[in-house]
């Protein structure tokens, strides 16, 4: 039960848009070919808006079709209705949404038509969320599996059809079942050998990583994570991304706190503890015009104090990013990595997440020897 907007948007030679006549053909030779689709539509108004361009609306008692006209012969029409039908007036499926598109080009002479899928407006579910570029990506979600307000963020489990069970923090994906490659890819896996060495974990509450790692051998693995509702809520729901790791927080070569990391790694400097490997497994990296602001300052901190806890020579320090697509983001990224007082070789490598659609940057940085 939700609202259903259609886009249904082409372009036609502006002569048809600023000749009133031509105008006016035009919408009464567009509505024939909709009203398949939407019923009977009677006009409601047409008017004039700033620069040249022009207004229309349409309605019925279960529709209503607004068109809007611009100047350079752009047409954006959205028809919008509510049902409960899944199928009802589904004017955008494949076949009407093409057949329309063919008609509208054939019509007008279109230099491009397109019908997209309806967008649902407040549906019981929210199927929506975006690319780290910001397009939009609709999921096949059947349902809210868990739901919590912790003391830090909104903690959510979504399940879907393709991806399986999917953990949304703050209304962004974070991690589903099927994104084993997001895993291995931070892990850089079956390029580095993780057998008996000592491992730092910074964040990780899906508990997908210290799982992966402890398949390795590692001497040692701690796991720092602020939110146990997370760590509660994988266990239970995730089952299949944490295996048994999380079914007790001290096991024979592993260690689960729940607590503030940058606490616990100002304190591991203070005793001159280091790792092999620290994983950054926390925040991704924001969008942003400059480096700066609330989440950049958070990354430096946790980098830098990270840095500080990998061994020089070998260590490395591990940790995601954001999608290879974002360029800019990327570039003061590594920024971050030439603007520390400990140097480092850094490499990058990206690996396709299937629930995020899109290819993820992950880095290594090795602690050059002092």
């Amino acid at each position: 039960m939700a609202g259903h907007s259609v886009p249904v948007d082409f372009r036609v030679n502006p002569a048809k848009i600023s000749n009133p006549v031509e105008r006016k053909t035009l919408l009464q030779d567009m509505l024939p070919l909709i009203e398949p689709f939407t019923g009977s539509l009677s006009e409601i108004s047409v008017c004039e808006v700033p620069g040249g361009n022009f207004v229309a609306l349409y309605a019925s008692d279960t529709m209503t079709l607004s068109v809007k006209l611009y100047s350079n012969g752009l047409v954006t029409a959205t028809v919008e209705y509510y049902t409960d039908q899944v199928n009802e007036h589904k004017i955008a499926n494949d076949t009407h949404g093409r057949a329309l598109e063919k008609q509208l080009m054939a019509k007008f002479g279109c230099s491009v038509a397109k019908v997209l899928p309806a967008i649902k407006r407040a549906p019981p579910v929210n199927p929506y969320f975006t690319s780290s570029d910001d397009r939009l990506l609709e999921y096949d979600v059947d349902g809210i599996v868990f739901e919590e307000q912790s003391e830090f963020q909104k903690v959510q489990i979504y399940s879907t059809k393709s991806f399986g069970n999917l953990l949304v923090l703050d209304d962004l994906q974070n991690l589903a079942e099927k994104d084993l490659p997001y895993t291995h890819g931070l892990m850089n896996k079956d390029n580095e050998d993780f057998a008996g060495k000592e491992i730092l974990i910074l964040g990780g509450g899906d508990g997908a990583l210290l799982w992966e790692l402890l398949k390795e051998k590692p001497k040692f693995v701690t796991m720092i994570d602020i939110d146990d509702v997370v760590m509660k809520a994988c266990r239970k729901h995730m089952k299949s991304v944490c295996g048994t790791c999380m079914d007790n927080y001290d096991g024979e070569n592993y260690k689960i706190i729940v607590g503030d990391a940058i606490a616990y790694m100002k304190d591991y400097i203070k005793e001159g503890k280091q790792f092999d490997y620290v994983f950054g497994d926390l925040t991704d990296v924001p969008i942003s015009p400059t480096p700066r602001g609330q989440l950049w300052d958070f990354l430096r901190t946790i980098l830098g104090l990270g840095m500080q806890c990998v061994k020089p020579g070998t260590g490395k320090y591990m940790t995601h990013a954001i999608g290879i697509q974002c360029a800019s983001a990327l570039k003061m990224f590594e920024e971050q990595f030439e603007a520390q007082d400990i140097p480092v070789t850094l490499t990058r490598t990206s690996h396709y997440v299937p629930s995020f659609m899109e290819f993820w940057c992950f880095y290594q940085a090795t602690r050059k020897a002092a």
